[in-house]
């Protein structure tokens, strides 16, 4: 759903758009918007962003929801004034800039870590492909699942991956690395006007060596430089994930600070929240993949 204040029947001036999470197992909530790393709220004013925020209250005192979240990318912003709001998840988000020449990014990565790994990649013959066809979403599913099992999470539903290659068409966009015809590495990119968004990436652990990974990050660099694209949008980290975070920067990745904001629940993120997440992790760990990928379809309704 989206909000305005813009009069019926006049031009559209502002918008912020929400999805109404509701299930039987949580309280109907909005989100700006869920599974998404951040999304901008089109709003020109604090007078806008004071409208928006009473009709908001006046739903939850009205009990259409109890809880809203926006994802501001930068909610430093000069003209919103996020005091009514509380700071709720923390991340930081990883961007490339694509202003430079292609040598010029290269020579930007890192020497060991990344340039070393896609040299390799080149040696070993890796070949690779990209489409949206339902091969390329079952072989980019395969690996997901692989990954979410290294990770001890349950994956995202298949009919999830399909609902966006549906909704987005060419703009969505499965990537993947084979060697001698095996699929190692698969990645899903996104496209919105000069950004491409790196959103997911999985590989088989066995062939690590190869630089599969890195290999597909790099042939997206050098798609989203020919296209045109200013920016390569690496997505968001955890702050104390330090191994994402390096890998990142490695790739020469500039981090900001993603600071979500709710209302008018107090902060997220608690130490009783992050024992919880870590508990879960052990008992998904335990479990077989089959029942592992079943866990996803049933929780992913419920999260985001």
């Amino acid at each position: 759903m989206a909000f305005t204040s813009s009069p019926e029947g006049a031009p559209l001036r502002n918008g912020v758009v929400f999805s109404r999470v509701s299930s039987w197992l949580v309280r109907p909530r909005l989100v700006g918007l869920p599974f998404s790393d951040h999304a901008e709220p089109l709003l020109n004013s604090d007078s806008e962003l004071a409208d928006l925020f009473t009709f908001l209250e006046r739903g939850i005192a009205e009990r259409k929801w109890h809880k809203i979240e926006l994802r501001p990318p930068q909610p430093g912003s000069p003209f919103l004034d996020w005091a009514k709001f509380r700071d709720g998840r923390k991340y930081l988000l990883h961007t490339v800039d694509l202003r430079p020449s292609l040598e010029q990014l290269f020579n930007a990565l890192h020497k060991d870590s990344i340039q070393r790994k896609i040299r390799r990649a080149a040696r070993e013959g890796l070949s690779y492909e990209e489409g949206r066809s339902e091969s390329f979403l079952r072989t980019f599913y395969a690996l997901t699942v692989l990954t979410r099992r290294r990770q001890s999470l349950p994956p995202p539903p298949l009919r999830w991956f399909k609902s966006v290659l549906g909704c987005l068409g060419d703009r969505a966009l499965i990537r993947i690395a084979r060697k001698n015809e095996k699929p190692i590495a698969a990645i899903f990119t996104l496209r919105h006007k000069d950004t491409v968004v790196y959103k997911y990436g999985c590989s088989d652990a066995r062939f690590h060596n190869l630089g599969g990974v890195p290999f597909l990050l790099w042939k997206t660099i050098e798609d989203a430089k020919r296209v045109g694209a200013s920016t390569v949008d690496f997505g968001r980290s955890d702050p104390d994930n330090d191994g994402l975070i390096t890998f990142k920067e490695r790739f020469g990745a500039r981090s900001s600070f993603l600071i979500y904001k709710t209302y008018p629940q107090g902060r997220v993120g608690l130490p009783s929240e992050l024992w919880q997440e870590r508990a879960a992790k052990r008992v998904f760990a335990l479990l077989p993949q089959r029942v592992l990928v079943l866990v996803g379809g049933l929780v992913y309704p419920h999260i985001g």
